[in-house]
């Protein structure tokens, strides 16, 4: 019995490939691009097979189509979505930050006088000499990470907008 279960799926699936076969053959026949496709197309994909018609096929993802409200997370996984760049983002902002600064440390929060409230996400720290409104940038680099510098001083921080 367990040498006759291959051996029955193997005549069930050859079946079905001689069945398509002939299907194949009439549309092959055919002279005209757009009749020959129409065949093609009107041939079933599941017929005869009990494997494929058990369970409709999920229609393909493309790489670069966004996720609609009927794709699940699993069907996604794996398409990053890329965001085109457009030529007119910013590379860096200017801007003064509000009062009294004195340097940062690991999750200081900095608020600028635009109303931006950029928090330090790197663990690093820096005590300044205590300034008033410093000047700032936030600046972008080539794979898009943030960077606080201060006027006044050669360290940066990475940052990440929360406001």
């Amino acid at each position: 019995m367990k040498k006759l279960l291959p051996l029955l799926s193997i005549l069930l699936v050859s079946g079905t490939a001689i069945a398509d076969d002939a299907a194949l053959q009439k549309c092959r026949a055919l002279g005209e691009a757009s009749a020959r496709l129409r065949c093609y197309d009107a041939i079933p994909l599941t017929a005869g097979n009990p494997v494929a018609s058990a369970a409709p096929a999920a229609a393909p993802v493309a790489a670069n189509a966004a996720p609609t409200a009927a794709t699940t997370a699993e069907q996604n996984f794996g398409i990053e979505q890329v965001k085109k760049k457009t030529e007119d983002e910013p590379k860096s902002i200017e801007s003064t930050i509000v009062g009294t600064f004195d340097g940062w440390g690991p999750n200081s929060r900095i608020k600028l006088a635009n109303g931006q409230v950029w928090r330090i996400v790197d663990g690093s720290d820096a005590v300044l000499t205590p300034m008033q409104n410093p000047k700032a940038r936030i600046e972008r680099n080539v794979f898009g990470t943030m960077f606080l510098h201060v006027e006044g001083t050669n360290n940066s921080a990475k940052v990440r907008r929360v406001q």
